[in-house]
């Protein structure tokens, strides 16, 4: 280990091991380590079923209703890839995808006044959704046939707006939308957490919308995928892309000293040896005092013997639950998969409910969440600290990831790693210069 490294990466997160294969491609020479001794850290697969129980302090071992204890594989913070989001253009840009299976989830949905609806996401299928008035699904219509003909570079489409002045609510305004209609758009579509956007420039919120449309033209059923065997799967894929470009990888390694000289990191120690380094990646764990907290996330990951009520029995789904909907200030996920994805035993389903934590009850506010699962077989509770950096870099060359939030897709983590590598290199992170480099055999992995 008494080596120069050009950056060491502590953490095997899914942040961590993207930045780790990406620096190797790029020639840098990469040490990785985790004081764990699997893969993911905080966003890991847990196998088997007994882990879980001892992770969440559960006496006992599973009953033998719940099958093979090898059969699970149940992820710790969920999420849902957008087909074509950003994720799936890294796993394409670095070739990954030979090392993944995935399979299309197989339905949106989002709650309204007490019930469940399929999310309305096409001109079609607006005209047919029961979550809108005959009226409304006209305007709804005109309002999506706006979005998708959008076009930055032809004012023509742009209905006298200025997409960089004119904010959301004042669109919202134009085509005369409901409240309600405006809520699952702004949190089932465009993704947002909050409110918050209604004020912002309306550009962000349709490249949202579109975003969303063009993932769910890619496979049909909805716009997100998810890998065959867990998420864990996709930190163990990016340390194979690393290890390929001749990273070196060491699992369950106790960090004992990060060494900063002159304000600037200079290696780490590690059992009486110390790896020198130009820069480092690290996820907030490992470098508390350069990091400031700034909330909570609580999920529950439900075991259930039953699909979700009033989703058509579908073995995969996401719900979202407007904040306006529960008066709150912030959304409420829930991200179900199965057996159908390999992480559950035959006739087991995984249902994880998330939010932001506004209360001193937390698991109160995910309350309509776990009504929409019961009966439920077996929960687990974790309550998450949220942190975010306040050394940016720059003259430290410390890079330290954000917290995972409580969305259940990957956008936000890759803005985040978009924002890190910037930071390391001075340059934006470029797709296009990267894709004229892959071979586009994401369609083969797909189920």
């Amino acid at each position: 280990m008494n080596e120069d490294y050009d950056v060491i990466v502590l953490g095997t997160g899914l942040t961590e091991c993207i930045l780790s294969g990406i620096m190797s491609v790029k020639g840098k020479k990469v040490l990785h380590m985790d004081r764990n001794s699997y893969y993911g850290a905080e966003s890991a697969s847990i196998t088997p079923l007994d882990d879980l129980y001892k992770r969440f302090g559960l006496p006992g071992k599973p009953p033998e209703s719940m099958g093979k204890p090898r059969d699970w594989n149940v992820d710790l913070i969920p999420k849902f890839l957008m087909a074509n989001g950003q994720l799936v253009r890294m796993l394409l840009i670095t070739k990954v995808t030979q090392y993944l299976d995935f399979k299309v989830v197989d339905g949106s949905y989002v709650y309204r006044k007490g019930k469940v609806h399929k999310v309305p996401s096409t001109e079609t299928e607006a005209l047919s959704s029961s979550l809108l008035g005959l009226l409304e699904k006209r305007r709804f219509r005109n309002f999506l046939l706006f979005v998708t003909n959008f076009d930055e570079n032809d004012p023509k489409t742009m209905c006298g707006f200025d997409p960089q002045k004119t904010n959301m609510k004042t669109i919202f305004q134009y085509f005369k939308l409901q409240a309600d209609t405006i809520d699952f758009t702004g949190h089932s579509l465009a993704l947002y957490r909050t409110d918050d956007y209604m004020e912002q420039p309306c550009i962000e919120t349709i490249n949202r919308i579109k975003l969303y449309s063009e993932s769910l033209a890619r496979y049909g059923k909805s716009p997100y995928l998810y890998p065959l065997y867990g998420l864990g799967e996709l930190p163990q894929g990016f340390a194979r892309l690393s290890a390929i470009y001749g990273g070196t990888y060491m699992l369950n390694k106790p960090i004992d000293e990060i060494v900063i000289e002159n304000g600037k990191v200079v290696g780490v120690k590690s059992e009486g040896e110390m790896a020198r380094c130009k820069q480092l990646i690290c996820d907030p764990s490992y470098i508390t005092d350069r990091v400031n907290k700034v909330g909570q996330v609580i999920r529950a990951i439900c075991i259930l013997n039953h699909p979700i009520p009033n989703t058509n029995d579908v073995s995969s789904c996401q719900i979202i639950i407007p904040q306006n909907q529960v008066n709150r200030k912030h959304d409420i996920y829930v991200c179900m998969i199965s057996f159908a994805h390999n992480v559950a035993a035959k006739g087991k389903y995984i249902a994880i409910a998330s939010t932001t934590v506004e209360t001193n009850d937390p698991e109160s506010e995910i309350k309509p969440a776990l009504d929409l699962l019961q009966p439920i077989e077996q929960k687990f509770v974790s309550i998450s600290d949220q942190y975010v950096p306040t050394d940016i870099g720059t003259d430290s060359q410390i890079f330290i990831s954000k917290s995972y939030d409580a969305t259940t897709h990957f956008e936000t983590t890759c803005d985040d790693i978009k924002d890190i590598y910037k930071r390391m290199t001075g340059a934006e992170f470029d797709f296009n210069e990267m894709e004229r480099k892959k071979q586009d055999t994401f369609g083969d992995a797909v189920e």
